[in-house]
């Protein structure tokens, strides 16, 4: 029963992360006019944001692995928490920017905490299961950022709106330092050269990179499409009226929630058929894009549905990459292997997200009201050279992984 408190401890830790994270999607307009910037410094924010939680994911693993849960969750929520207090009072973009600089750190140290929490407080095989329920939960954040937000927004404004958002990341804080403990039974003192060598030995097992290349290839699509560029390839492309976009993106979002369980189910009863899965993912996300972007002329609402229907497994898929990090490294440093699993979809979503805003301008003539479907089509079109890169590392490393753990098995029935 402890195991599920500490659990739902780092759980509300991660919703409120989350729920910094988004904050920031519903007050666009507002950040707008109270900022005096257009949408393209306007999308600084979020890029930032992005490009940071990516870029601290490998030295939180290590800081992760030194100081434990505990304290880097109370170091990312007082982050978050300053993050929201600059914000609150930020009136110009370059203030604005370093909130948001503040809170994309925060929270990169959010995740892989929690996960951390969930290797030492449960057994192996109920660990896939709890690391979905973890993402699947989490995004509650997102989901109850929208309406409160707005609606403290509309009537508060926004200083007092943000701070509130601050209010809520200190209980969070408060709570973790009062509650939490990092794992059942002490851990005995380790050897300083050993912490310093484990980010070494994570990456040089090939089942790390094979977390890491999964995490790449599985999540990208889904998350690109739910976060920035869907909306406007379903309404301006395939001319969708905005209210049925609007509940497609929901549907990828509660799909994915469904789904999570699921995956996890056949990751902790199947473990040696997990890359067996993650390719049939990317294999059934390329298929599904393909039928969407050779139909002559606009798709047919029912085919746009089974798209948004088979993204809904990418973001569960992506978590498998996690398991393969607990998998094959001791605890001593599951921190920094997660980190380096938890880069893999950040990185392939930048390079996504770019990729298809420079073809869509290249593409669309100036004075044009908005990009065309055919610009759309081949803009979407880079996701293959992920897939084919991603898919190709996800079999390179599985054959590896598989020798390597051979090999091991080995030396210990001969030892």
């Amino acid at each position: 029963m402890r195991r599920y408190l500490m659990w739902s401890v780092g759980l509300l830790a991660y919703i409120v992360a989350v729920f910094h994270r988004s904050s920031l999607g519903v007050a666009g307009v507002e950040a707008a006019q109270r900022l005096g910037v257009g949408t393209a410094l306007l999308s600084m924010l979020s890029v930032a944001q992005l490009a940071v939680y990516a870029g601290m994911q490998i030295p939180v693993g290590v800081l992760l692995d030194r100081f434990g849960s505990r304290r880097l969750l109370a170091a990312g929520g007082a982050l978050m928490l300053a993050g929201q207090l600059v914000f609150a009072f930020a009136g110009d973009i370059g203030t604005a920017i370093a909130a948001r600089v503040l809170i994309g750190i925060g929270d990169a140290m959010t995740f892989i905490s929690v996960l951390r929490i969930v290797a030492m407080w449960f057994p192996p095989r109920r660990n896939p299961l709890m690391v979905q329920l973890t993402g699947m939960v989490g995004q509650l954040g997102a989901l109850s950022s929208a309406v409160p937000l707005v609606l403290l927004l509309h009537h508060a404004g926004w200083t007092a709106t943000f701070l509130g958002a601050a209010g809520l990341g200190a209980a969070a804080v408060l709570l973790v330092v009062t509650a939490l403990r990092d794992q059942p039974v002490r851990a005995e003192e380790r050897e300083a050269p050993r912490r310093e060598l484990g980010l070494k030995h994570s990456w040089e097992h090939p089942g790390t990179r094979l977390g890491l290349w999964t995490h790449f290839v599985t999540g990208f699509s889904g998350s690109v499409f739910a976060l920035l560029w869907g909306y406007p390839f379903l309404t301006q492309g395939e001319g969708l009226d905005p209210g049925v976009a609007a509940v497609l993106l929901s549907l990828l979002t509660v799909g994915g929630i469904v789904l999570g369980p699921v995956v996890g189910h056949f990751c902790g009863r199947l473990p040696y058929h997990r890359s067996t899965l993650v390719l049939a993912i990317v294999g059934s996300s390329a298929l599904a894009w393909t039928a969407v972007l050779v139909w002559p002329g606009r798709a047919p609402l029912w085919l746009l549905t089974v798209l948004v229907l088979v993204l809904t497994i990418n973001g569960p898929g992506s978590m498998i990459g996690f398991d393969y990090a607990r998998s094959f490294n001791p605890a001593d440093r599951i921190g920094g292997a997660t980190g380096i699993v938890n880069v893999g979809s950040f990185a392939a979503s930048i390079v996504l997200i770019v990729s298809i805003g420079v073809l869509l301008d290249v593409q669309t003539a100036p004075g044009a009201e908005h990009p065309s479907l055919g610009a759309f089509r081949w803009a979407f079109a880079v996701q293959y050279l992920l897939w084919t890169v991603g898919a190709v590392q996800v079999y390179r490393y599985r054959r590896t992984t598989r020798r390597r753990v051979a090999a091991e098995d080995v030396a210990l029935a001969t030892a």
